[in-house]
Parts: structure tokens; sequence; C-alpha cells
């Protein structure tokens, strides 16, 4: 059952998404009806939070095992992320921030490097406090995922809001809240109730904006654990399909690796610490600041084989022979085992996302930039080499259709199975065989029912159906690995 409305688009751009999941191959396959109510569900769970909390453990510096007993002792010693705990069995149950509700920390079977963690909501039975917070999109799909509330995040507020008042947080998802108001009649979306670590004043302080915590997050509608300096070196948050993606890239000691659109690291630093730190992990991003962050993260991380670069990526093949001994971009041809491009993508599949703002003229010029990264791509990888395509979006033209011009437009490109092989095959519409589908992996939220986890649900559930779920309820996301013949 939705507890918060549909994501909406603009509409040329609804039309579009409209004609991409009642296209004429999969109506065929599906039946009007059946199609239509997916497409449905996928809005609606757009719209929404994960079901899952989804770590990625830094097993270059320590076992998952170390690190879950780290987790455990950070338990006990810092009762604002959480409370007690206790191991039962291979699970550790953690009481996050869930006012002594016991939530199981999972291993995956297929992931041997990630733990993962159900979320509890939504919670329908708060009570709304009269003195209220107003705060930006991104900020509110945070504070849905376990963030407290920051004071950059913050528009509005209460007019007489002091520090240490009981406040409910609701979300300007439209975007239409003036910076400073006092009150704020639009559409808004609750998130949950907090205590204000500031006054009104503090927030809008004249003498300058703060960057400390605005809102602390006592009742959020969604329980998810906060990881926020839990762990740094031990643990990464990222989606669970994030970290496929390097599993089925599986970079191998000593090889020459390529993220080519590498910010904010998360995948490059796993790309590193699946090979042990031995070899070479190119990162690059044509956003300096971005780059920055990858540099930042290899080095929390304690990763010394990731060198990043500011560069683009369309720019970066060589046509001959440098003179300077420089060691980054641009590269000569076949210089790389192995490639990923997770590409700039329209972003569809985030979640929550209750507004989707971009335009249509937007979401269709990313189909042109992913075919010139993937060009270079292909010229840049060696005969024998592997490339992983992916995206965070739902689209057929950023998805299965680029997979339909890659194989027609590079003879030289075979679609190779993935492993692990956990979300589902890729969609109708661009005109591959069903056996090229399957090699495909598209993660469809609209797989399972929007349902929402309680505590007696939890408890009554079995740990592989918690996996299974776990695979299903993360953002909408695709994934095609290709190798590459010897032959010219």
């Amino acid at each position: 059952m939705s507890f918060f409305p549909k994501i909406s688009f603009q509409r040329e751009v609804e039309e579009y998404l409209t004609k991409v999941f009642r296209n004429n191959e999969l109506v065929a396959a599906l039946g009007t009806q059946e199609a239509e109510s997916k497409y449905q569900s996928l809005l609606s769970h757009l719209s929404h939070p994960p079901g899952f909390t989804t770590v990625r453990v830094n097993t270059h510096l320590a076992s998952v095992k170390h690190v879950k007993k780290l987790l455990f002792e950070e338990i006990q010693k810092e009762p604002r992320h959480f409370c007690d705990a206790e191991a039962v069995d291979s699970i550790l149950l953690a009481r996050m921030q869930f006012k002594g509700l016991c939530v199981p920390v999972l291993e995956h079977p297929k992931l041997q490097d990630i733990l993962l963690i159900p979320v509890i909501g939504p919670r329908r039975d708060l009570k709304k406090h009269a003195s209220e917070v107003i705060v930006g999109a991104h900020c509110g799909y945070a504070v849905l995922r376990g963030a407290h509330v920051y004071v950059p995040g913050i528009i509005a507020t209460s007019k007489f809001m002091k520090a240490g008042d009981l406040v409910s947080v609701y979300s300007d998802i439209e975007g239409k809240c003036k910076k400073g108001a006092k009150e704020f009649e639009g559409v808004k979306v609750f998130l949950g109730n907090g205590i204000s670590k500031l006054s009104r004043s503090e927030i809008f302080s004249s003498s300058g904006p703060l960057n400390g915590m605005g809102i602390r997050m006592i009742e959020p509608v969604y329980l998810s654990p906060s990881f926020d300096n839990v762990l740094p070196s031990h643990l990464f948050l990222q989606n669970l399909p994030s970290v496929v993606v390097s599993h089925i890239l599986n970079p191998q000691p000593g090889e020459r690796i390529l993220d080519m659109c590498a910010a904010p690291g998360g995948k490059t630093t796993h790309l590193a610490t699946l090979m042990n730190d031995q070899g070479e992990v190119i990162a690059m991003d044509k956003i300096a600041n971005k780059v920055k962050k990858i540099k930042q993260n290899a080095e929390l991380l304690q990763l010394n084989c990731i060198k990043a670069f500011c560069y683009d990526g369309t720019k970066a093949l060589s046509v001959e022979k440098r003179e300077d001994e420089q060691e980054g971009p641009p590269f000569l041809p076949e210089s790389f085992d192995r490639i990923l491009l997770d590409a700039p993508c329209s972003g569809m599949g985030q979640r929550p996302n209750m507004a989707y703002s971009s335009t249509l003229k937007e979401v269709t010029s990313y189909q042109p930039l992913q075919r010139k990264l993937f060009t270079v791509a292909v010229k840049l990888l060696k005969p024998g080499g592997v490339l992983v395509y992916s995206t965070c979006t739902i689209t057929l033209s950023e998805n299965e259709e680029q997979v339909a011009w890659a194989l027609k437009t590079f003879p030289c490109l075979q679609l190779q199975p993935q492993e692990p092989h956990i979300g589902g095959e890729g969609m109708r519409g661009a005109g591959l065989s069903l056996d090229q589908l399957k090699l495909l992996q598209r993660f469809d939220p609209s797989a399972v029912t929007l349902q929402g986890m309680d505590i007696n649900s939890l408890q009554d559930s079995r740990e592989d159906d918690l996996i299974s779920l776990a695979n299903k309820d993360c953002i909408g996301f695709f994934i095609a690995k290709f190798s590459k013949s010897n032959s010219k």
C-alpha cells in the first residue's frame, strides 16, 4: 500500500515514459493490463525508499566478520546511532535508532562484502507537532534513508521555533517554499518528527549560514540507521545494484582498470578492494570537486592503487603516442584490461523521488552522450577485455536500446553472462532476443509488492526471504556486460 503519492513528472516526460512502458513488444508479451499494472507499481515504488539499507564492508582493511564485531562495539559506544545488540546464530541483531526494536544485520550469500539492514516503515501512527520545519526535496530524500536534517537543507521553520523544540519535518517536493518563510501552505510531505538543535534565528542568521545538524530525527516515518561517521574507514553506504556492478566487472590483481565516470568513488574504491589494491584503477570525472571526493574516499579507505583525474571521458582516447611521461588521460587504444562505464543518465531509478524535475529535452540528451563515452570505452579496451555498462535509470533508450546499438555498431563485442545475477532480465522493446535479454540485468522495484515492513512481519520473516526481498526492493538500475573479441 502506497504511503506517499506516486512520483510526478513534467507532462511531456510522463507521456514519453507511458509510451516506453506500453511499447508493442512489452504489451504483446505481458498483455495490456499486466504491463500497465507493472508501470503504475514502479511509479509508486520510486517515491518510496528502498526496503533495505546496504553498507559495503571495506574488506581491504578487515573481514566482514571483524567489521560486524566492530559494529557491535560501536553500538555499545554510540547510542545516538544504535542501542543494545546481541548475536543470534549468524545474524547480528542490532537495535539501531529504533527505540528498542531488534532488527537483523544480514549477510548476503552472493555479495559477501555487504551488510543489509531492513528498513522499518512507513509508520502511520506518528503524531504531528504544531511547530514545523520545511526542508528541500533532496534533504527530504536523505531523511527517508536515515539521515538527520542539516542546516543547509532547511528552507523554512515555524515563527517561534527554539532549540530543543519538538518539531514535525516536511519536504517541499515541488520546490515552491521560499527560504526563511514562517509558514508554508503548498504541497509538503511528512517525513517524521525531531528535536531542533538550533533556534529559527540561529538557522537563518544574517551572519551567514551554518553547516551543522539542525534537526535530530527521533521519529522518522522510515526507521533506517544513521551511519554518519560510523566506522568510516570500514563501511561505505552504497545501493545494492551499485555493489553488484563491481563484482560483475570482476577485476583481478595486477590488471589495469578504467572507471570512466567515477564520482563519488564508491565503485572505484570497490574495484580497488576486489583487486586487493594490486594493479591500477584509473578514475575519471570531468568535475574537479567530484574528483577531489574520489581521492578523499580512496584515502579514507586506505587504497593506494587508485589514480583519479579530472578529465572528460569523451576525450580520453589519444590517437598518437604522447612524448611526455604523464600517466593520466588521454590514453592510447587498447590500454585497459577492464572498463566500467557507469554512464551519466537521467537517474529515474533513484529512490525515493516524489517529483522528477527534468525536461524531456534533458532526459533524451543522455543517449548521445552515453554513445560517445561507449565508443571511447570500446577503443580503450584491450582485445579479450571486459566492458561493463550501467545506469541508474529505467528508460529503454539509455539501457536496452544502447545494448542493441552497441552490438550492431561494434561487431567485436559480445554480450556475456553476469555473475552474480540477482536482478531481473532486460525489458522488451528494443528488439533484442529473449536470450540476449536474459544476459542483461535490470533491477526493477515493481517486481515486489509495495507493502512496507513492520517489526512483526520482520520477526516472522525467514532470512532467505529477506535476502530475496532486498534483491528486488532497491533502486532502479541496469547492467550489461560485454567482452571484446581478439579479432580486429
